[in-house]
């Protein structure tokens, strides 16, 4: 507690989620009865790694762990939500990650000191969705290998050879591997483009996808669609569940694209595809390794477009995520409900 004997509130955020836009959407959820303090934490300027036992997080567990001192809630994107700063910070009793999912925090050890750990999700749905639509349309269309070329100062006409010339979505059957928040948001564009979407998702029901797409296993998917996106979660069952015998089912001179996980893909995979022409264009925001190494086939592979890892990327998102997880310290200091509580046992 502060010494005015209101809530003391960390908003520890960072470059992106900005700390003053966490500080701002909290005093608006609770009516300005909170005391905020500000910590900018590296990312994205510095990468983010594992802290502790945490993936994926930024800053060091001291210097959060002295930012806390007397705090009772932190809002963050990506501070390291470690048992040493669990323990280290008896008052802490609300953690609001501004993420899909609160990886940079330990549940475990956050649920023994009593601390509930909050989640944003959804927040960059819209955002990724458009971005994948980017990337799709890019490497449809080659934009990355012509840009690339014509920034070099060369005019390739031989881009207009049938062979060499891209294809449309209107027309075009389209598979999403996944249909959550961001595959169900570029199904609906897709629809509107005039495209036929097939769908992969063993938890979505038929119903859901009523003049939207058609349900079918994984194998129909990839032999019927020339452009295939992955919208999956990584788990023990999807982690690297499209590798090279896979993409032999698919039609030759296909597209395939990839804004949610690379642990999903077997690259080199693709690469070999790309050479042989069995695919003719991809287009990646994430990759197995982040940054891409400097020595990897992706970088030299051509039909290639990429981005590093932008998709969740725009102003929006910044906003929507203070946004969503000021809500939920409202909803402590009112005693209400919390509506995105990863250790409800806290």
């Amino acid at each position: 507690m502060s010494t005015t004997g209101t809530t003391t509130v960390l908003a520890a955020g960072d470059h992106f989620v900005l700390p003053r836009l966490l500080g701002e959407e909290v005093r608006r959820a609770t009516g300005g009865a909170v005391d905020v303090r500000e910590l900018t934490l590296p990312w994205p300027h510095t990468p983010f790694g594992p802290v502790g036992e945490v993936i994926e997080a930024s800053g060091t567990e001291d210097e959060l762990i002295d930012a806390l001192r007397g705090v009772e809630v932190c809002v963050t994107q990506m501070a390291p939500l470690t048992e040493r700063v669990f323990a280290a910070c008896p008052d802490l009793k609300l953690v609001c990650v501004s993420r899909g999912g609160p990886v940079n925090a330990n549940l475990e050890a956050a649920t023994r000191h009593g601390v509930a750990v909050c989640y944003a999700p959804g927040r960059n749905a819209v955002a990724t969705a458009e971005h994948t639509l980017t990337l799709l349309l890019a490497a449809a269309r080659g934009v990355g290998d012509t840009h690339t070329d014509l920034r070099k100062g060369v005019w390739r006409g031989d881009y207009y050879d049938y062979d060499n010339c891209g294809i449309e979505i209107e027309g075009a059957t389209v598979g999403l591997i996944g249909y959550g928040a961001i595959g169900s948001r570029v199904a609906r564009i897709l629809v509107a483009m005039g495209a036929e979407v097939l769908v992969h998702d063993p938890y979505v029901s038929a119903d859901v996808l009523a003049g939207i797409g058609e349900q079918v296993a994984l194998d129909e998917l990839l032999s019927r669609s020339r452009i295939v996106s992955l919208h999956a979660r990584v788990t023990d069952e999807t982690k690297g569940m499209i590798g090279a015998e896979q993409l032999a089912r698919m039609p030759r001179g296909s597209v395939l694209v990839n804004c949610a996980r690379g642990a999903l893909l077997d690259y080199d995979a693709v690469c070999d595809a790309l050479d042989s022409g069995q695919l003719s264009g991809a287009g990646f925001d994430v990759y197995p390794h982040e940054p891409v190494p400097a020595d990897s086939r992706l970088l030299t592979t051509p039909g290639i477009v990429m981005t590093p890892h932008i998709a969740g990327a725009s102003q929006e998102v910044a906003h929507k995520a203070a946004r969503i997880v000021a809500a939920e310290v409202g909803r402590h200091l009112r005693g209400e409900p919390l509506a995105h509580c990863a250790n409800p046992t806290a």
